[in-house]
């Protein structure tokens, strides 16, 4: 007898096991016949051992399993939401002043979200929500260096040795900030918009960035948070973190 799914459309026997091709085509990596040819040609790892055995059992929400070198995800009740965030709506997920806040746009989600990090109120753009507590704290924690680009408008024009400045570090009065990359976008004597590449989430830390050399910041969107794009998702709307995306994060967090 089977035990009831441990994830979307996802059984198992009564060990909780199930064999690796199913689970790795029922999880959307290929056909069934694929992931056979795989598992044979020596492409499916489990636990850093690769598996080449048909009808060997995993535990799907245990296991940790690549395929071609990259990560699956484990099979978990979960979630893992991109939402991109409109100006004016506060990164908490409640506000006792009665502000728009990330709660309010997930409202009609049965689950209880975290959200990892935050933007600041005025800053459009890429934030993950999420019911994985451990996933979410380790996503938010500086010592797993994960980027996050960011476009700005700024005031005035940038010039090339702004670029370089950025880039060979800036000090702030809560302590050096790293810059990984910086280009120019766009330039003219009024504005200019600009491309950064941090991994660090201090409070309004680009804006007090870009002010300290000169160019304070008149719109901030996050555009990416390592391997998550926030592409063309429409201001106010939300999608789930795909397969890879998910299994790159989950990599960098160490989970």
């Amino acid at each position: 007898m089977s035990t009831p799914p441990t994830g979307p459309g996802i059984e198992t026997d009564d060990e909780g096991l199930i064999r690796l091709q199913k689970l790795l085509a029922q999880s959307g990596v290929a056909s069934r016949r694929k992931c056979e040819e795989l598992m044979l040609g020596g492409f499916v790892e489990v636990d850093g051992e690769v598996v080449t055995r048909l009808g060997t059992k995993v535990d799907p929400r245990t296991a940790v399993i690549r395929v071609e070198g990259k990560r699956l995800p484990p099979v978990s009740e979960k979630v893992y939401l991109v939402l991109n965030k409109p100006r004016g709506v506060v990164s908490t997920m409640s506000d006792p002043e009665g502000r728009r806040t990330l709660g309010d746009l997930v409202a009609d989600r049965p689950e209880r979200l975290f959200h990892v990090g935050r933007l600041d109120t005025d800053t459009t753009g890429l934030i993950l929500l999420t019911n994985d507590g451990d996933f979410a704290h380790r996503m938010a924690h500086p010592s797993y260096e994960v980027d996050k680009t960011y476009v700005a408008e700024v005031e005035g024009e940038v010039y090339r040795r702004i670029v370089k400045q950025l880039l060979e570090g800036v000090t702030l009065e809560d302590g050096p900030v790293t810059v990984r990359r910086a280009r120019v976008v766009e330039a003219s004597p009024t504005r200019s918009i600009v491309e950064l590449v941090i991994h660090e989430g201090r409070n309004r830390i680009v804006r007090r960035l870009l002010e300290h050399v000169g160019h304070p910041v008149r719109r901030l969107t996050r555009t990416a948070i390592g391997p998550v794009p926030l592409g063309r998702l429409p201001v106010g709307e939300m999608r789930e973190l795909s397969r890879e995306e998910l299994g790159e994060l989950l990599d960098r967090a160490q989970l």
